[in-house]
């Protein structure tokens, strides 16, 4: 299995987009690749610049399939699994923060870089009985946005983008967590402020 780990990244750049896929979908279920995902957007889009889309949503794609298939596991019983490996009282904060903020308890985590973690928010989603159409929308939407990001990134700087990525990327994904946060409350002012409209009319 090492040496198959190994020989992935080669592997994949070699088979192009259906290599990517490949690797994202193995990344986001049944093995942990930090960053090669990521490393291979750049490779990619940098080497050729027309398939830039192609690159990204093959990325997103496999990406998605593989958190989908954690996903069900969780809503088919993924809560023996999860306690196994986490204690109960966080499992049960982690599950009551699903319950107060729904998907943006998958949207937030979604967009934060390795080695933040991220496949236990796809299986207590599932756990918590999140939709699966939320769920499928905040996962395209927070790592559809990053590997977007990414090759965008490889557009503009080329293969220096990865240095870019090393040096800037925590910050930069902060930065966007934090500007979801604020659009996070700030509609649930809105929507609280409707609430009360209605109600004084009423």
């Amino acid at each position: 299995m090492s040496d198959f780990l190994r020989r992935l990244p080669t592997l994949a750049l070699a088979m192009g987009a259906p290599g990517l896929f490949l690797v994202a979908f193995l990344d986001s279920s049944v093995l942990s690749l930090p960053e090669v995902a990521d490393l291979l957007v750049v490779w990619m889009v940098t080497s050729n610049r027309a398939r830039f889309a192609v690159y990204v949503l093959a990325a997103t794609a496999g990406l998605l399939l593989g958190c989908l298939i954690l996903y069900y596991l969780g809503r088919k019983g993924g809560e023996a699994l999860v306690r196994r490996r986490f204690s109960s009282d966080a499992i049960d904060r982690a599950l009551a923060s699903f319950q107060r903020y729904g998907v943006m308890a998958v949207l937030i985590p979604s967009i934060l870089p390795p080695p933040a973690p991220f496949k236990i928010f796809v299986l207590l989603a599932g756990l918590a009985d999140i939709g699966a159409a939320q769920f499928t929308a905040a996962i395209i939407v927070g790592r559809g946005a990053r590997f977007l990001a990414l090759g965008v990134l490889a557009l503009v700087y080329g293969e220096r983008a990865i240095a870019f990525l090393r040096t800037h990327g925590t910050a930069a994904s902060l930065a966007l967590v934090g500007l979801l946060v604020v659009g996070f409350v700030g509609y649930l002012w809105w929507a609280s402020a409707g609430r009360r409209r209605r109600a004084e009319r009423l």
